[in-house]
């Protein structure tokens, strides 16, 4: 119960209202230590109710002070629009029997609306980094109060590219404040300098390891001749599987465009989701999805984050993500909340060893699948190394001996083995290569 927890009864109400019963593991594990004001850094898998884990100690935190402050007194980064239009729906929901106000700043809205905005100064701003950046450097926003900062979906946000930005935007926050880190996977170097560089102390909380992220999920795999014969696949998927809700994933909004086009023409309710989209497209997207007005959404990896649907049960990944993280983070998009989903990933002779490894990386083995009113001839290679990666054609050496070798045997040399040593016929047998000593590399 979320009684066990020291929220102020204002919270308590609110999540009563909301019908919240039971608190997710990582509500349990992290809500007490934030309530003491202690750093964190979380690894949970998407769906686990994270966003409460940090919001409600953030609201506990706020409502202890009861002088009115004009600052803005908690700042929660996020990397795309659609998770933090989610996550300020969230924080008005548990502040909603509060005075708390939030703000919301992202990309893709009128830039002079939100500095307006921010002249009202917010309580909680919620954004994603880039436009915070932009605001900072036009004088709009002052976080020298801010008393907690939150960064979720933080290994995201470096696979983006916004390590700087974060690092700038968390410098600026000068005063003492309690900073809390929140990501799907253990990520790279790259997070553990964030990880040194914005936390103090941190306690750190891994709620799960990277095979057990997809436990709800059932995961298969279907080999496939070509992209023709994967089209197919999807079509008899959507035709066959029972399913509320779909999302088909390609690597590229080309790809995107051209499946959505042709589940089109195929009389499927069906929208297409990737970055070349404006806000306003992308937003009427996930709400007719939401709302039920499309059952299939087609999307790149920019739908892969902060996308939390209900009855969203089956995802395709037309093309297979290029990492494990970004393969867990789509099939994340299913399977939430302790529900079930199918995660179907669609193999060509060229996606064989991406899916080997991130097998490996998952310390898993997908569920082999055949359509039989589909069967194609491929069904994965011939023969595999211990690895499971398909065992390749072994590549000349060429080095110079090699070359020297190759050269002797050409009918090419034989014509000229009367010339001097100095002067060698190439491999296309027209000019002559002469012999030259090594050159040091040069100076980059």
């Amino acid at each position: 119960m979320f009684s066990q927890f020291a929220l102020h009864e204002r919270l308590l109400k609110a999540v009563a209202e909301l019908k919240f019963v039971e608190p997710t593991p990582v509500q349990v594990a992290a809500i007490p230590p934030a309530l003491e004001g202690k750093d964190l850094r979380v690894t949970a898998q998407t769906g686990s109710g994270k966003t409460a884990a940090f919001v409600l100690p953030m609201l506990n935190r706020l409502m202890g002070d009861a002088k009115p402050r004009v600052v803005i007194r908690a700042l929660i980064l996020l990397p795309t629009r659609e998770l933090a239009q989610q996550t300020l729906k969230e924080v008005e929901r548990f502040s909603q029997f509060t005075f708390i106000k939030s703000g919301l700043i992202t990309g893709g809205e009128d830039f002079k609306v939100q500095a307006a905005m921010l002249r009202k100064v917010p309580d909680i701003l919620i954004g994603t980094p880039g436009r915070l950046l932009e605001q900072l450097n036009a004088g709009n926003l002052d976080l020298k109060a801010v008393e907690v900062l939150v960064l979720d979906e933080a290994d995201r946000m470096l696979d983006m590219g916004f390590a700087e930005d974060v690092q700038r935007l968390a410098g600026e926050c000068k005063g003492a404040h309690q900073t809390m880190l929140f990501s799907a996977t253990s990520g790279g170097n790259g997070l553990r300098e964030m990880v040194a560089s914005v936390l103090k102390d941190p306690q750190h909380l891994q709620l799960n390891a990277v095979s057990q992220l997809s436990d709800g999920v059932r995961q298969q795999i279907i080999t496939a001749d070509h992209n023709q014969h994967k089209e197919q696949l999807v079509y008899w998927l959507l035709a066959n599987e029972t399913y509320q809700k779909a999302i088909i994933f390609t690597n590229t909004r080309v790809a995107a465009d051209r499946l959505y086009g042709r589940l089109v023409a195929a009389e499927h309710k069906v929208f297409v989701l990737h970055g070349e989209k404006d806000q306003k497209d992308r937003k009427l997207a996930i709400d007719r999805l939401k709302q039920g007005g499309v059952k299939i959404l087609v999307a790149t990896d920019v739908a892969a984050r902060g996308l939390d649907v209900d009855g969203l049960d089956l995802v395709i990944n037309y093309d297979m993500p290029r990492s494990g993280d970004e393969y867990v983070h789509r099939i994340g998009r299913t399977g939430r909340a302790g529900n079930e989903g199918l995660a179907i990933s669609l193999i060509c002779h060229g996606d064989w060893n991406l899916m080997s490894s991130i097998e490996r990386y998952l310390k898993q083995s997908f569920e082999r699948r055949t359509i039989k009113e589909l069967k194609g001839t491929y069904g994965g290679p011939k023969k595999v190394k211990a690895s499971g990666k398909a065992v390749g054609v072994k590549k000349k050496k060429t080095d110079k001996k090699g070359d020297k070798k190759a050269v002797a045997k050409s009918p090419t040399k034989r014509k000229t083995a009367n010339k001097p040593k100095s002067s060698l016929v190439s491999g296309d047998g027209m000019a002559p290569l002469k012999r030259k000593k090594p050159e040091a590399p040069a100076a980059e």
